[in-house]
């Protein structure tokens, strides 16, 4: 097998560092810097693991010497790890112990927005550790919060809204009691109306899609004794969303959206004021959406969503044939 072109630049980078000309300081930066590029743009999982090995070591050479730099290059390691595709419990827990260790010296020596990233950072790993029981979300929500104090609205937006947007996801995967499943979603809901308080159409498209369109999804699956003006309240949510969303600039996100839209036309009735007259209407609308997202998935080789999306027509087929046999 041949090397490939990072091998040999990591190789090159190794030697150059290893030459007498730089202090010990530069070294250790330019190590950093470098496995930072390797994180930035990694195009296989080799290149992630290329990042991990530069920032390891970055680490060793700092001793206790260059405590920051230490602490960054603990970062570093956690953010290649944790951004390593399908990183098993293994390796999130190991990015889980790195940002713990970094935290305190960045707490002293580091910008409250470097330490605010660091906790952000800890939050989605403690979030992606919970289904293996290794961690708990309130841990992952306390995260996000300590996060916040520093990535406000005003100064942060972009951190802010997808901050948001986390915890509410946190609170949705929240195990509770049947009847306290109301009050999950209603957090979670009430976390992404919070964000688009502060997060708008005009300066933040892109964010603003992404509360729209979970907001639009929270509201759907909320267990209420009004889910009909639940779900007109989604279908707004899904509106918003489509103002940004496009088959031209985000097919995926666009695909996205109108399949989360039609789902709510499937149980919607054409007029919320009169129930009994069924929802014909809503259904072949639901219908044409799960037709373009489903051509969407499939041409962009997104097959588990394609497939998600052939069954709800499935349902949907069925349902229509039952409305014309009565």
């Amino acid at each position: 097998m041949t090397s490939s072109i990072t091998d040999s630049a990591v190789k090159a980078a190794i030697a150059a560092i290893s030459s007498e000309s730089a202090t010990t300081e530069e070294k250790i930066q330019m190590l950093i810097e470098m496995a930072q590029g390797f994180q930035k743009k990694p195009k296989t999982s080799q290149d992630l693991r290329n990042a991990v090995g530069l920032f390891y070591r970055a680490y060793q050479m700092c001793g206790e010497d260059y405590l920051l730099l230490k602490a960054r290059a603990k970062v570093g390691m956690a953010g290649s790890l944790q951004m390593i595709p399908d990183a098993d419990s293994q390796l999130l827990q190991q990015a889980k112990t790195d940002y713990e260790e970094a935290l305190p010296i960045l707490q002293q020596f580091a910008t409250a927005a470097e330490v605010a990233e660091t906790q952000m950072n800890l939050g989605l790993v403690l979030q992606s550790l919970v289904p293996y029981n290794l961690a708990r979300i309130t841990d992952s929500i306390h995260a996000y919060h300590e996060a916040l104090r520093v990535f406000t609205w005003e100064d942060y937006p972009q951190e802010y809204a997808i901050l948001y947007n986390n915890i509410a996801i946190a609170y949705l995967s929240m195990p509770m009691a049947s009847e306290r499943e109301y009050l999950r979603q209603a957090l979670a809901v009430q976390s992404f109306e919070t964000a688009l308080q502060h997060i708008n159409l005009i300066e933040h498209p892109k964010e603003y899609a992404m509360l729209q369109n979970n907001l639009g999804n929270a509201l759907q699956y909320l267990v209420s004794s009004h889910p009909v003006d639940n779900n007109l309240r989604a279908i707004l949510a899904y509106n918003e969303a489509l103002k940004v969303r496009n088959l031209q600039n985000t097919p995926l996100e666009y695909a996205n959206t109108i399949s989360n839209k039609a789902n709510v036309l499937f149980n919607l009735p054409d007029n919320p004021e009169k129930p009994e007259l069924g929802n014909q209407k809503n259904l072949l609308q639901a219908e044409e959406y799960y037709q373009e997202a489903w051509r969407i998935f499939t041409e962009h080789k997104q097959l588990e969503r394609a497939e998600i999306v052939a069954k709800a027509l499935q349902d949907l087929a069925a349902e229509i044939e039952a409305l014309a046999l009565n």
